[in-house]
C-alpha cells in the first residue's frame, strides 16, 4: 500500500501581463515543481485590492505568498532560493 502524498503548500502569485519579473519568478517556481495559482491583475480590479491588502506597502508585482506567508517579489524569492530557504518552504 502506498502512503498518500504529502500535501503541497498552496503558492500564490500576483502578476502583470508582460513583466519579466512575475515570468522569472513564476518560472523558478515550475523548476521547482510548483504550479502556482496566479492571479493576473493587469487591469487592476479586486485581486488588486485584495494584493494590496494582503501586501499593505506593495504596489509592485509580483508578489508572492506560500501558505499565506508573504514571500515578496521576484528579488525575495530568489534571494530566499540562494539562502536555502525556498525548498523548506516548498516542501513543508
Amino acid at each position: 500500500m502506498r502512503e498518500p502524498a504529502a500535501p503541497t503548500p498552496r503558492v500564490e502569485i500576483y502578476t502583470k501581463w508582460g513583466c519579466p519579473y512575475c515570468y522569472r519568478a513564476m518560472a523558478l517556481l515550475q523548476e521547482k515543481g510548483v504550479a502556482p495559482v496566479e492571479y493576473d491583475i493587469t487591469m487592476g480590479g479586486p485581486k488588486r485590492a485584495e494584493m494590496l491588502e494582503r501586501a499593505p506597502g506593495s504596489m509592485t508585482v509580483p508578489q508572492i505568498f506560500i501558505d499565506g506567508r508573504h514571500i515578496g517579489g521576484c528579488d525575495d524569492l530568489m534571494a530566499l532560493d540562494r539562502q536555502g530557504g525556498l525548498d523548506p518552504l516548498l516542501a513543508a
